[in-house]
């Protein structure tokens, strides 16, 4: 099993909950129950400015109430308007990270008992708009194409030699490499098929290429209606689709599995947008039971929430979820 993240006032509210009802904390409660967890080497470069990032894009919190995200508030790059003038971005490279914590990370986790280990984030497209802004980027496939490749291609660049020497560094222990591109709206593609081909997928094969070579599964993250998508995954090399947003429009978990479960494993599922905030107990078990039963026939799933547990989800509804996994497989 894998959590996606529990937003704080979820988390809150699961922590009471577990020390009233269980004497348990949320980490003692889950650790025993997940089998992924994920490794980093330690960023060593300048000091950020708050609320930046390596790329030079700035976020700023912005309530939802319960408490708050980090919206973009700055696109270093929205006013480029050729791929020369990507030339006077300072770009990241691997020399701000230090690579040799890895081993003995790697050997903490596992002296708790093995785990799977991941490495992430390897998001192409989602960092190229994040520096471009979002609408810009998507203006920039259709009229400026050229600007937007040479974009991708500084990003896939670094995601290509971080990725490289923190399998390099971590000699054969990780398993998976979180990779991401949202590319679904709950109705269907961001983009068509055809430029998502053209424009987004060949710097993915790039790096999933290195992740291969370096002795690593890809995992890779999408929210939305993708299903028209899923072949070209595969073929850019992908071996875990994760996230699994079945409340998007065509999102089928037993055509997944009967269509692609030869080729491709899942993680994910359980709904954070129906069933984990507006369910029952009974029915958050309904839904992982069918999950385990559709995706899980003949392994290659993963259970986990769609996507971070939002605020409002009652603790109960998460309990289920994990408990009745914990249940289902002889742990």
């Amino acid at each position: 099993m894998v959590c996606a993240g529990i937003n704080a006032p979820a988390y809150r509210e699961l922590e009471e909950y577990l020390g009233r009802e269980r004497g348990l904390s949320v980490e003692e409660y889950l650790d025993p129950l997940l089998d992924i967890a994920e490794v980093s080497p330690s960023y060593v470069g300048p000091r950020l400015p708050v609320g930046g990032d390596i790329w030079g894009v700035r976020r700023a919190p912005v309530s939802y109430g319960a408490a708050s995200y980090d919206e973009i508030r700055l696109h270093p790059l929205a006013e480029v308007e050729t791929p020369a003038e990507l030339d006077d971005h300072t770009w990241p490279t691997p020399d701000l990270f230090d690579y040799s914590v890895l081993p003995a990370q790697v050997a903490a986790v596992q002296s708790k008992g093995e785990r799977c280990l991941m490495a992430a984030n390897g998001n192409i497209f989602e960092t190229a708009w994040y520096m471009r802004g979002f609408e810009r980027m998507l203006e920039d496939f259709a009229v400026n194409p050229e600007l937007a490749w040479a974009i991708m291609e500084r990003v896939t660049d670094f995601y290509v030699a971080h990725f490289a020497a923190v399998l390099r560094a971590a000699k054969g222990e990780i398993d998976l490499v979180f990779t991401a591109d949202d590319i679904g709206s709950q109705r269907g593609l961001l983009m068509s098929l055809a430029m998502w081909e053209r424009m987004v997928k060949p710097h993915h094969v790039r790096l999933n290429a290195v992740i291969h070579e370096g002795g690593a599964k890809v995992i890779y993250h999408t929210d939305g209606a993708v299903m028209e998508a899923v072949p070209g995954l595969i073929e850019m090399g992908i071996d875990v689709l994760q996230a699994l947003q079945f409340s998007a429009a065509g999102m089928d978990p037993v055509v997944l599995k009967e269509s692609y479960g030869d080729r491709l494993c899942f993680e994910g599922g359980v709904s954070v947008q129906t069933t984990l905030p507006f369910g029952t107990p009974e029915q958050v078990r309904q839904e992982v039971e069918r999950l385990i039963s559709v995706l899980g026939k003949g392994g290659g799933y993963i259970l986990g929430p769609s996507h971070a547990i939002q605020a409002g989800t009652p603790a109960e509804n998460i309990v289920a979820a994990f408990d009745t996994a914990a249940g289902f497989y002889p742990f």
